[in-house]
């Protein structure tokens, strides 16, 4: 059993990044610029936000956190959307969900300019990734390709089980595993919560994805020898012994389907972090106007 180590591999890639960087600001160049939105005090959203505005000042990066209060107008806060939209320093953007009921996220996502969707929820990303062409890819599907690219896991002709259908991570990473790149090739099965025999297509499984949000979901008795398993869960569960009270685990109960593989992510240290070092990849990205031109 190998971890699949997102903390190593992360730090690897910002390396690289900061590597890019320093050449740009040698050559006259201004810094990549990335932007973040957050609405109202969620702690886990806070924690988020702030970890990826570290990460950018580690690489070089200009960056910016605008924080706005749970009660503004979804009209203002489209005005915040457009103004970055209009703002040629800006090279990607984003606006962490969740949002405040009273606020449609959809209407928030549509009104980003697809050039600086870093996060790659626009339609317009995402129709591009589903066809091939060059897209912003979404974070953490992008962290997981990135993850299994670098440790030379091949996916050609293998069995993928994707359990969780949501398009930040389930939906779009059933497309990327599916087409004809590499990573990619992959025969792809997606499970959700109407999925009749869950357990016996996870069992067939030669690469097994979670991102249900369920602590521990995944078994031992579910995964077959040497399977490759990405865990993208992060639940908190009571720990009364420890200091905060709770400790972090990933849908997959790691103690016990770790023996069984050939590659495994711990959490915390796998996929989460891949997803943050995306953003900056995506950014990166954005500054060369290697998608859009």
């Amino acid at each position: 059993m190998e971890l699949l180590d997102g903390k190593y591999l992360s730090q690897t890639i910002k390396d690289e990044i900061k590597i890019e960087v320093d050449k740009i600001l040698a050559d006259g160049g201004r810094k990549p610029h990335l932007v973040a939105v957050l609405v109202g005090e969620n702690p886990a959203s806070q924690s988020y936000v702030r970890s990826k505005v570290r990460s950018c000042e580690q690489v070089g990066f200009g960056s910016a956190l605008i924080e706005r209060d749970s009660d503004i107008s979804e009209e203002d806060l489209l005005n915040i959307v457009d103004d970055l939209n209009n703002d040629d320093s800006v090279d990607g953007f984003i606006v962490q969900l969740p949002l405040p009921d009273h606020i449609d996220p959809d209407k928030v996502t549509m009104a980003i300019d697809p050039k600086k969707d870093v996060d790659g929820f626009h339609p317009i990303n995402l129709g591009r990734m589903t066809i091939g062409l060059p897209a912003y890819l979404p974070a953490t599907p992008n962290g997981i390709l990135e993850m299994l690219s670098r440790y030379n896991i091949e996916t050609s002709g293998k069995e993928c089980v994707i359990i969780g259908r949501s398009n930040i991570v389930g939906t779009p990473m059933s497309i990327l595993l599916s087409r004809k790149s590499d990573p990619g090739n992959c025969t792809v099965t997606l499970c959700h919560s109407r999925t009749k025999d869950m357990v016996d297509h996870i069992r067939r499984a030669d690469i097994i994805i979670a991102a249900i949000g369920r602590p521990n979901f995944v078994t031992a008795d579910m995964v077959k020898k040497g399977a490759v398993v990405i865990d993208v869960g992060i639940n908190r569960v009571d720990a009364p012994e420890r200091k905060r009270g709770y400790k972090l685990v990933g849908d997959v109960d790691f103690e016990n389907v770790a023996p069984l593989c050939s590659y495994i992510t711990p959490v915390p240290g796998g996929v989460g972090l891949m997803t943050v070092v995306s953003l900056l990849m995506n950014t990166l990205r954005s500054y060369r106007k290697e998608v859009y031109g």
